[in-house]
């Protein structure tokens, strides 16, 4: 693999390898290993940005480079509502809605890209300007990104071992507010996708 040109793709994929760092320190009951996971969980959603600038600056923006980024993002997502619901901090709803959500998405995706369309970007599959604000705005991916990223640090907060329960207690409710925000988003940013796929199958 040419590693130059693939600088974008690689981050893509690491960003997923980072995450199960992470994740994995949470089953270690330390004050030491919920920081370092705190850390590992902002590198790993700072990391979807990175692919995004390094794709558009050097030029490696690609239909595969849109399949791993989506790619990196459900695994990463998904993992993190899974491991939050197994240990309690959250209802089993959240992982089983997003997971859902992403077999809907993408298994519709798929037949856009056979079509040579994307999720995103000049090829995007969203012809109308309401479902392209909803699913590639700025505005709304950011929002998005905002609301999850925020609700996973501050759920990891919330459970540091000998965490006060005076600070504990309130970081764990603005914590699942956050969640249901970014749950909200991400059922959402999926209407336009569900809306807009009659066409694919004409």
């Amino acid at each position: 693999m040419d590693i130059k040109n693939n600088t974008a793709n690689i981050v893509s994929i690491s960003r997923i390898f980072v995450a199960f760092a992470a994740i994995a320190l949470l089953f270690v009951h330390t004050t030491y290993a919920y920081v370092w996971a705190v850390v590992l969980t902002i590198i790993a959603f700072a990391m979807d940005g990175v692919d995004g600038y390094i794709a558009r600056k050097y030029n490696q923006a690609s239909e595969w480079g849109s399949v791993l980024d989506i790619m990196g993002d459900r695994i990463v997502e998904a993992s993190y509502w899974i491991v939050f619901a197994v240990m309690g901090w959250l209802n089993i709803l959240f992982p089983i809605i997003c997971i859902a959500r992403a077999f809907t998405t993408d298994s519709i995706r798929s037949v856009a890209l056979s079509k040579g369309m994307t999720a995103f970007g000049d090829k995007s599959m969203q012809s109308t300007a309401w479902g392209k604000f909803i699913c590639g705005s700025k505005f709304m991916r950011i929002s998005y990104a905002v609301a999850k990223v925020a609700a996973f640090v501050l759920l990891i907060v919330a459970y540091i071992p000998d965490l006060d329960l005076k600070f504990a207690d309130p970081i764990r409710f603005v914590a699942v507010i956050l969640a249901w925000l970014a749950i909200i988003f991400c059922v959402v940013r999926a209407i336009p996708v569900v809306a807009e796929s009659g066409k694919l199958f004409k």
